[in-house]
Parts: structure tokens; sequence; C-alpha cells
């Protein structure tokens, strides 16, 4: 009898509770194939049916040492653990499990509530572990300054399997060993104060734009036809979220600023990164009402991008890495674009802040101007 004729007789067997039989005829199968996994799953299968978890450990565990990535193995084996051993134990095998598992659009009908399971067990021991660990290492504070906190906060997220590590993922020019930092240390650019107490004033010349030249505020995405849309495909040419620039691409606009004076002037005595064709970028930044910027990367991390809420008629979020914060009237922020992040304007009107670039503050000043060089030279050479 060949190996296929065991294992569907022991099936047969499994089916009308036969146990002893079946584990004889896999046995069977098993001396004739000792390398086929199928076979010692089937064997571990039969334990559970008996509640021999041991055995249908060892079963698993000689199935996933022939073939060490077979999710439905490590899948059962996670599902055998929580009843041997409780979810702690079993969520590391579970975790091993969904990493390998299909797309939820692709799985198996009768896997779904396995895999729902699996995700269920992770997710509450993280939180458990998560909550652990909070609560014995006590106020965070302790630490140190703004960024030590928030080193230890984000530690204890991924360590507990919470959170996820960003790392920078620059579109263009990818600078080495500088931090990655979703939100930079307020201390570093003494001048946002100055920038803050000028909301008013940048506010009063933006409300002139809005109400006169509205129409030339443009669509921020906009790709040639043809083109890979990806995530943009919902904002590509929208003026769902759209902009006017002051500064564009190192070209000041000159009309905008002239309609904007003091803000211009302020922007002019700010840090604002200079690089031939590619910066300084100043812009109003507009996003209408119930609209998501999707994660998305900027181009180099020899820059910093600043945000300063200008018009805001409800709750407004925004993601950098794992840092989640809502804007706030009179407060600005610097974070690194090239960790990925998103937006949301979740209010019934439209929210406006602005957006420039400013250096690297670890940058010094004799690299600036080689990165300024550098990537001025690579755009000759493809020219």
């Amino acid at each position: 009898m060949s190996v296929q004729q065991f294992a569907a007789q022991a099936m047969a067997a499994i089916q009308r509770g036969d146990a002893a039989g079946a584990l004889g005829l896999l046995r069977q199968a098993e001396a004739a194939a000792p390398l086929d996994a199928e076979l010692k799953m089937q064997r571990a299968l039969v334990h559970r049916m008996t509640g021999a978890l041991p055995q249908a450990i060892e079963a698993l565990d000689e199935a996933l040492a022939i073939e060490p990535y077979n999710f439905l193995a490590l899948l059962s084996k996670g599902a055998v653990l929580e009843r041997l051993s409780g979810e702690r134990v079993a969520s590391r095998i579970y975790r091993n499990a969904l990493e390998l598992a299909p797309a939820d659009d692709k799985l198996a009908p009768h896997l779904k509530a396995p895999v729902a399971r699996a995700r269920e067990v992770v997710e509450r021991v993280d939180a458990e572990l998560e909550a652990f660990l909070r609560d014995r290492l006590g106020p965070l504070e302790r630490a140190g300054g703004e960024l030590a906190v928030n080193r230890i906060d984000e530690a204890i997220g991924v360590y507990s399997g919470r959170r996820k590590i960003y790392n920078q993922q620059p579109l263009l020019l990818h600078y080495p060993r500088l931090p990655a930092l979703p939100f930079y240390p307020r201390e570093m650019f003494p001048w946002l104060a100055e920038l803050e107490a000028a909301t008013d004033v940048i506010r009063e010349e933006l409300e002139g734009l809005l109400s006169g030249r509205l129409e030339e505020f443009a669509p921020y995405i906009a790709f040639p036809p043809g083109a890979p849309v990806n995530q943009w495909a919902e904002l590509n040419h929208s003026r769902r979220w759209s902009s006017m620039f002051l500064w564009k691409d190192g070209e000041r606009q000159d009309a905008v600023c002239a309609s904007c004076p003091r803000t211009a002037q302020l922007l002019e005595s700010l840090p604002m990164a200079r690089q031939e064709g590619f910066a300084p970028v100043a812009m109003f930044s507009a996003l209408e009402p119930h609209t998501h910027i999707p994660a998305h990367t900027g181009s180099t991390n020899v820059r910093l991008l600043t945000h300063l809420p200008l018009i805001l008629p409800g709750p407004a979020r925004f993601r950098v890495g794992n840092d989640m914060r809502n804007w706030r009237m009179g407060e600005a922020w610097v974070f690194d674009d090239t960790i990925e992040h998103e937006a949301w304007n979740d209010a019934d009107d439209m929210r406006v802040i602005l957006i420039f670039d400013v250096w690297n503050p670890y940058l010094e000043p004799g690299e600036r101007e080689l990165v300024q060089s550098l990537m001025v030279a690579r755009n000759d050479f493809y020219a």
C-alpha cells in the first residue's frame, strides 16, 4: 500500500473515531516516508483529538524540524501550547505563525477563526507585557529630558511588540549617521518661540490669500498621466490637499511673498535649508474636511520640516513613526519627514498649516555647503 493510501485510510479512521487505528496507519506511512511533514501533522491532529497534547507537540516539532516555515504546523503548535501552558507561552509561536500567514483574503475559510484567535492572543499578551513593563519602570521622566523620555517610551512599545521600528527612508538622499528622531526636541530650535508668537500675523496674511486668491491653491499631488500613483490615487490632482508656495525648490515666489510680506520676512530670518534647485520649500498647506494624507516619506534627512498651525477648525492629527500628535494653535514642531508620516483633518472645515524646511541641526556648516554641492552635482551628471 502506498504512503497516500496509508494516509487516506488513517484519515478515514480519524473520522470514524478510531484513534488507535489512525495512529497505527500513520506510523506505517511515516516508516515509508520519514521526511513527510504532512504525515506528522496528521499524527499531531490525532493526538489533539484524544487529548494527548504533549504527544501532539512532539509530532508538530518533528514536522517543523523538516519544514521550519510551515505555517499550519506553527499555528497548530500555538493552539496546543495555549491549552497546555497558557497564552503567554503560546503567543511566541502564534507570532511566528502570523508572520507566515497568507493575506486574509487568501486564507481558507476553516483557517480564519484560528488565525483571528492567534492575533487576539498576541495582541492581548503584548498589551499585558507593555503594562507590566511600564508598571515596573515607574515614571519615565527620571530618564532625563524630552529626547530621553521619548526614547525609553518608544523602547517599551517596541520591546513589548506593540510598536513598529521606523527607520529613515528618504526618497532622494540618505545622509549617514544622522539620528532618526520623529520629532526633534524644541530646545534645538530656539527660534520656535519667535515663530509661534507670529501666528496671528501669519494667519492674517493667509486669510487675505484665502479670500482673494483661493483658486491659486493647487493640488499638492499631481502625477503625470501614466505614472504609478500608489497610495496617492485618491489625492492625485485633487484640491482636497492643496498648497500655495512662498518658496518652491529653492526659488522665492515673489508674487506670493509680496502678498505676505511679514511672513516672508520672518522666514528669511530663520535657518531655512538652502540648496540650489531643491530648497528651501515654504508653503501654506490646506487640507479639506475629513481628508487623510496617507503614509509617505520625504526626500532627504539633511533637512527637517517645520509645521505651524494657522487654521484649526477642529480635531486634526499627525503621525510620525510611532508618535501621534494633535495640532494645537500656537504650537509648532520640527520633524524628520524621511520617517513614515501621515495626517488627518477630522474637522468639518478646512485645516491650513505653514510648512517650511530647515537644515538638520546635526550638520556642521561645512557639511551643508558640501551637501548642496553634492546634490547639484548629481543633477548636473544626469542633465
